[in-house]
């Protein structure tokens, strides 16, 4: 080998390491951003109807996205994508309301744990909507992230209860959501997707809110309009986490949102540590990290978003 060559290949090397180091700090910040979201609507409570935190959360997301709306509809984007994005909405602005509704009514870790199980959802809903074929594999990471859900839930050892049932609802439907943007993929950008989810989420949400709106506190509206702030931030990261590594190397750095959870509802909220949640949890994320390294390194074969690209707040 000679020395050009030596050299270029350690460049291509550190060039890879420092990608993949960028990309799991990116991660870690990006699951503390949707960690302090879930903290915040967790010390909020259920003094606001779901749908109505849920609506002033995405109103406040407006502002954030203004610079990207301007440029969309000077653009004028085509009627069959924007319908396409107002279906979108639609389903998301569902599975958005059952996610506040049980993070206010279940411990932080529990909503947390649930929550991997989307990408789960996604893998089914691929296969049966999308025509891609369940392999070995993917079958044996559904097996394995369902079993991750019951060891959480034990029924049979205790009442599921109804936040419990929200959101394992609310997979479902953002895994509908995700599907649907999997399909945006090279048509527009990403930037676009996020804003046109917060318009229509906030437009669907407004009906929602108004069957029971509650004037909010200027309190409420602080900590709400943080929500937003995290939450856009926690967008963000997760998007410059996937550009920076590989799937492979991101999706395992998830799991720390489910520690800085637990710690959380330990220190701020006097939440019991469930052995069982951690260790739900902790199948769950096996169960997606194995999908996403299998389909990582499969033949030119799309990869069903995970649970890094399923995040809903």
């Amino acid at each position: 080998m000679s020395l050009d060559t030596a050299s270029t290949s350690l460049i291509a090397r550190l060039r890879g390491s420092s990608g993949t180091v960028q990309g799991i700090l990116w991660m870690i910040g990006s699951t503390l951003s949707f960690v302090a979201v879930t903290g915040i609507i967790r010390y909020l409570g259920s003094e606001l109807p779901a749908a109505q935190s849920a609506f002033i959360r995405y109103a406040f997301g407006i502002f954030l996205v203004l610079p990207a709306l301007i440029r969309i509809f000077r653009d004028r984007m085509p009627k069959d994508l924007f319908a396409k994005f107002a279906f979108r909405g639609f389903v998301h602005t569902f599975g958005v309301t059952l996610w506040f509704f049980a993070m206010a009514r279940i411990p932080i870790a529990e909503v947390t744990a649930i929550g991997y199980v989307t990408p789960i959802f996604v893998t089914i809903g691929a296969a049966v909507f999308l025509g891609e074929k369940l392999r070995a594999r993917r079958l044996f990471g559904v097996l394995m992230g369902l079993t991750g859900a019951l060891i959480i839930l034990r029924p049979g050892f205790q009442e599921i209860s109804i936040g419990q049932f929200a959101q394992l609802a609310a997979g479902p439907l953002f895994a509908t959501s995700y599907l649907m943007t999997k399909s945006f993929t090279g048509k527009t950008d990403s930037q676009t997707i996020v804003a046109m989810l917060t318009v229509f989420c906030t437009l669907f949400l407004f009906p929602l809110a108004l069957i029971d709106w509650q004037p909010p506190s200027q309190h409420e509206l602080i900590w709400l309009f943080i929500t937003a702030i995290c939450a856009t931030i926690g967008h963000y990261c997760m998007t410059r986490a996937l550009q920076a590594a590989p799937v492979s190397v991101t999706q395992p750095v998830t799991f720390l949102q489910l520690v800085w959870a637990s710690t959380l509802g330990i220190v701020v909220f006097n939440e019991a540590v469930d052995p069982f949640v951690i260790l739900g949890g902790m199948v769950i994320v096996g169960a997606a990290t194995f999908i996403s390294h299998r389909e990582a390194k499969a033949a030119r074969a799309p990869i069903t978003p995970s649970s890094v690209e399923t995040k809903s707040h």
